[in-house]
């Protein structure tokens, strides 16, 4: 029978529960059993697509064109498994599902309640994944905080699960938090025991409390924790600040959280813990051999979380070129063609990043034409990929209003251009291209010699595409089109003829950097950068330092 592990949190938010999620999935899955991970959020919106990555940073999208929290990316990251739709369930989708159940009949007239009509959808939709037989594990992140109201229904429905599969198939895992007065000098318990006092008020006792801290726990301090908080003194475990996300599960194999859970779900592990990999990667990000620093131009910078995945991938990409990378963020509206290069100097390589709408935009377009003209490799990303094709059509091809019909609908030179299935579009929420798309590579591509094949799919999530009404002046001038839509000819990856490291790929390609597999594009980005800094052509302010 599928075992599962539920993940709350207490005192406060963002102490880490995606990352301690992902990390007891990784020692799990180092003995040699199938682990997943889902994320149940509070909030009433049916996904994150349509939230500004202010209020929730990233919208990742999986491999079935799911849009979903950041979350998802970490354990994707973590496990390197897929997950689905199935993977991120909001309150507005469980409500949903009710009330149009509601409207069809479904429940014979009865009154639609929180209990039992939204915990049945909630506990219908926990189970869903462990139905399938496709794993031992379902590991399940409950969103918020204890004590809540949105989060409520979930306690619910997990105190109602525990009770129906007993308690060796399901275990808490609490993760709350230790804090250090500097003041008294001293680590502090009674937010911790207010936490799990608020989640047993509600009918849960962890089994396994996890406790963020800045200092080390002594043992006089886990056996308080223990004792008040009604847990084993060896199921107290610490989750110290880490250097990096990817030091934490080897600090919890530490501490044997592994071997804890599967004592209190009575489940044996086929093999013995092989992290050895992991172990490697790690090596290799905190003993580089060498750097570069790596602009970031984008209009959400000032939240690093709106660009979560691509800052990983850079972490993943720098491990396995041996180099720590530097992301140094540029807000692309403080970008102009006169500050152009002040703003740039020093840098060995830039990505433009994805995004949507006009703001910021000419700033990405100034920040491309500075890399095309002095040869800096350059990496454009979605709406990056657009920017660049729009400023090769601008600077090379002459064409000086051209643009893109979603910032400039009247353009007389629409060389980006909504997507034919997207123009009767009415609505905003799921409905843009998302998810896996195939990809064909042109032969001897600088994309098909970092891929290594000429047959990728990658994800997608965008309205607009490069119009191919222009591609052939496009090609006749430099911009190749190395990768394309086999099935409709869309344009997926352009890059220069005549530049050392220069492409724009309309897909997403930080969804699919893995720790112990970086995407081969990042790899290649840095390794260009590396390239282009040991040449000594770096540009700074505007002079060429050889």
């Amino acid at each position: 029978m599928t075992k599962y592990i539920f993940v709350t949190g207490g005192v406060t938010s963002s102490l880490g529960k995606g990352i301690v999620a992902s990390s007891i999935g990784v020692l799990l899955q180092a003995r040699g059993l199938r682990v997943t991970i889902q994320k149940f959020d509070p909030y009433i919106n049916v996904d994150p697509g349509t939230l500004n990555p202010y209020e929730h940073g990233e919208c990742y999208v999986t491999e079935d064109g799911a849009e979903t929290d950041l979350d998802l990316g970490h354990y994707e990251r973590f496990l390197n498994v897929n997950t689905t739709q199935a993977n991120n369930v909001t309150t507005g989708r469980v409500y949903q599902t009710v009330i149009s159940k509601e409207r069809e009949g479904a429940y014979l007239g009865k009154t639609v309640q929180v209990i039992p009509h939204i915990t049945d959808e909630i506990k219908r939709r926990i189970l869903m994944i462990g139905n399938t037989g496709e794993f031992d594990v379902v590991i399940t992140e409950l969103g918020g905080t204890v004590g809540d109201i949105e989060s409520l229904p979930y306690i619910e429905s997990v105190r109602q699960l525990k009770w129906e599969l007993g308690s060796t198939n399901a275990i808490v895992v609490h993760l709350t938090l230790v804090p250090y007065l500097s003041a008294a000098k001293e680590l502090k318990t009674k937010p911790t025991q207010h936490s799990v006092k608020e989640l047993s008020k509600n009918g849960l006792s962890p089994d396994v409390l996890v406790c963020r801290t800045e200092r080390h726990l002594g043992r006089e301090m886990r056996s308080k924790l223990a004792r008040f908080c009604n847990v084993d003194q060896n199921s107290v475990i610490e989750a110290i600040d880490a250097s990096t996300i990817y030091d934490v599960p080897i600090l919890l194999q530490e501490q044997q959280i592994a071997q804890i859970v599967l004592a209190k779900l009575r489940l044996s592990a086929p093999g013995k813990a092989d992290i050895d990999e992991w172990k490697g990667f790690l090596k290799r990000l905190k003993n580089p051999k060498t750097h570069v620093e790596i602009g970031l131009v984008g209009k959400y910078i000032e939240l690093q979380d709106a660009y979560k995945s691509i800052l990983e991938s850079f972490i993943h990409a720098g491990a396995r070129n041996q180099c720590r990378v530097s992301i140094r963020p540029i807000h692309s509206e403080d970008i102009d063609e006169e500050n152009c290069s002040e703003l740039l100097s020093g840098l060995h390589g830039i990505l433009v990043a994805p995004g949507f709408g006009h703001r910021g935009v000419e700033g990405k377009i100034a920040a491309i034409r500075h890399c095309r003209e002095n040869e800096i490799p350059f990496f454009g990303i979605c709406l990056g990929m657009q920017c660049a094709v729009i400023e090769f059509s601008r600077n090379v091809l002459g064409l000086s209003r051209a643009h893109s019909t979603e910032m400039a609908p009247e353009t007389p030179y629409p060389i980006i251009d909504i997507m034919e299935d997207q123009k009767d579009v009415k609505t905003k929420g799921g409905t843009m291209r998302l998810g896996s798309y195939d990809c064909s590579l042109l032969e001897g591509s600088r994309v098909h010699a970092a891929y290594g094949s000429t047959e990728i799919k990658e994800r997608h999530r965008h309205r607009f595409e490069l119009n191919n009404q222009f591609l052939e002046q496009l090609e006749a001038a430099g911009m190749l089109a190395a990768g394309k839509n086999p099935h409709n000819g869309l344009v997926e990856a352009v890059e220069l003829t005549d530049h050392p490291w220069f492409v724009g790929v309309q897909f997403h390609p930080e969804f699919k950097s893995r720790v112990t597999k970086p995407h081969p594009l990042f790899v290649d980005f840095i390794a260009a950068a590396l390239d282009y800094k040991e040449s000594g052509k770096t540009v700074l302010k505007n002079v060429e330092q050889y």
